[in-house]
């Protein structure tokens, strides 16, 4: 190859990785093709191919989850619109980073005590609130009281259960005192629930006006609509490359789709899967499928008949088939899972425990056992759960008849799915995010007493496992208690878990993006608005 064309191909190879159409192994191994040392290729990839993020422009965001009755407690954040919102107006104490690691956000430093019973974290002196108030200590621990007491109604009440004190060090420090050990305690800051408001005098937080330090202020909005916000001058983060931000609810799956192919937004947060492979084809769009910790799950209210029986539990999730429904709705952008929810994507993973199979027979003969032959119930479902998630309860549904089971598919509204739905019908779909450790989703969903305990499941000895394995320092011990407490939830629990869902988002080609991609939520861990940029 002539020394133009080795110059010409590089250039091509430069612009595809800026638009994100090629990828660094790929850039790599053309580029040593046109006789560039694979060294060389490396450092044009990292100055020249990845140059650094451009600022300006409004981003336009579509997500696929947001009703008109959300809020800004963050006590109540449930929908993406309130999760994704609280990721770009507000800040954490720490973050879950684009290569899955924990990193800074308000807290620049924190450690332990030798038994990780005290934790101190050392804050950002130069954080401010979009009021133009600094972010001190006492701002932080009126926050995190906010989820603790018995007054509070916050969702994230279970996770701060072993909090026994928060004590301010000065005016940018705190140290959280707990019961016991608990070697995850950052992770837990990384909670969406845990976002940082501004303490009034009382010692409450003022959530009401929807203040925040995040990179990017409210100027205006309406929950179930749109908001707008732009850049926060006081922001002590890296990133904020767009000089304004649309959060826009596209709940319908086809007025989202349309949405990114027309430009009328710049990114969604879930595409139609069934379109994936003819979006890709689309040279002004990019996919994103990222593996992920997050699942659809199908809990049953464990204290309502007929739920209440085990036999009858165990027959609903034998009478499901995990590997059609990956085929045929999820396009294979999933990984099956086995009706407990600690996914291969988090520490700890039990990859010995025997996979729960399709088996109609076993079914039915749980069912005469429990005196419930040919069952009757009815499954709620809607589309904002999930793309094609009233298509898989339908999918479902015909796979059990093999069973002898009834399923009554319920499709009921997107909006208010969360709070009319959710914890209140007895059997529904339900969309869980990633999140970072088991020991952070089992105290969310399985423990006695959390106010997420879906299926209202309630094991002594998976609760008195739980304990032991958060305070538990030695790794090798530690699996061992989670791989006990997933066979308790297969055998025992009230959850079906048919597959933990890749996070399968697109944006425009006109985006630039990290390349790594955060995997605790779609469009790079909520955290699209701060990472990313236009490229031109």
């Amino acid at each position: 190859m002539s020394k133009s064309k080795d110059t010409e191909l590089l250039n091509r190879l430069e612009k595809a990785a800026r638009s994100g159409g090629i990828t660094k192994r790929d850039f790599i191994r053309y580029s040593v093709m046109a006789g560039v040392t694979a060294a060389t290729a490396t450092g044009v990839w990292t100055t020249k191919a990845r140059a650094q993020p451009k600022s300006g422009g409004t981003f336009r965001w579509g997500l696929h989850d947001g009703n008109t009755s959300d809020t800004h407690d963050p006590g109540t954040y449930v929908t993406r619109q309130m999760i994704f919102l609280a990721h770009t107006h507000r800040s954490y104490l720490t973050m879950i980073n684009g290569d899955g690691s924990l990193g800074p956000d308000l807290a620049v430093a924190w450690e332990a005590s030798p038994d990780a019973s005290e934790w101190a974290f050392k804050l950002n002196e130069n954080a401010y609130f979009h009021s133009g108030k600094k972010v001190t200590a006492d701002d932080v621990i009126a926050s995190i009281n906010h989820h603790r007491g018995d007054d509070t109604t916050s969702a994230a009440k279970s996770l701060l259960l072993d909090v026994v004190d928060i004590r301010k060090d000065g005016d940018y420090a705190i140290v959280v005192e707990l019961s016991g050990g608990n070697a995850d305690f950052p992770w837990l800051m990384t909670d969406y629930h845990m976002a940082i408001c501004p303490a009034n005098e009382d010692g409450s937080i003022n959530w009401q006006t929807g203040d925040g330090s995040g990179p990017y202020k409210i100027e205006n909005g309406e929950f179930g609509v749109q908001f707008n916000l732009s850049r926060h001058d006081g922001w002590h983060g890296e990133g904020a490359y767009f000089d304004n931000v649309e959060l826009i609810v596209l709940n319908d799956p086809n007025a989202r789709q349309t949405a990114l192919m027309t430009g009328d937004v710049d990114a969604v947060s879930l595409i139609e899967l069934k379109t994936m492979a003819l979006l890709q084809r689309n040279p002004n769009i990019k996919i994103h499928n990222i593996p992920s910790a997050g699942a659809i799950t199908m809990p049953m209210h464990c204290n309502r008949a007929p739920f209440d029986n085990v036999d009858v539990r165990n027959a609903l999730k034998l009478a499901i088939d995990r590997d059609e429904i990956i085929n045929k709705i999820t396009f294979g952008a999933a990984t099956k899972g086995n009706d407990f929810h600690h996914s291969p994507a988090q520490p700890y993973w039990p990859n010995d425990v025997v996979q729960r199979e399709y088996d109609p027979d076993q079914a039915k003969s749980l069912l005469k056992k429990a005196g419930m032959e040919g069952l009757s119930v009815s499954l709620s479902a809607a589309d904002s759960v999930y793309a094609g998630a009233v298509d898989m309860a339908v999918l479902y549904a015909e796979q059990a008849k093999n069973a002898g089971i009834n399923i009554q598919v319920v499709r009921e509204p997107n909006d208010g799915y969360y709070s009319d739905v959710w914890l209140k019908k007895p059997f529904c779909l339900v969309s869980w995010g990633a999140r970072p450790t088991p020991d952070v989703m089992y105290t969310l969903a399985y423990k006695d007493g959390a106010a997420w305990n879906e299926s209202f499941w309630q094991n002594e000895q998976f609760n008195r496992l739980l304990l032991e394995a958060k305070a538990e320092l030695n790794d090798i011990r530690r699996a061992d208690l989670y791989r006990e407490m997933a066979i308790l939830a297969r055998d025992d629990g009230g959850t079906i878990i048919p597959f933990f869902n890749n996070f399968v988002y697109a944006n425009s080609a006109r985006i630039g993006t990290p390349e790594q991609l955060a995997a605790s939520w779609e469009n790079d861990g909520a955290r699209a608005a701060s990472r990313w940029w236009f490229e031109n």
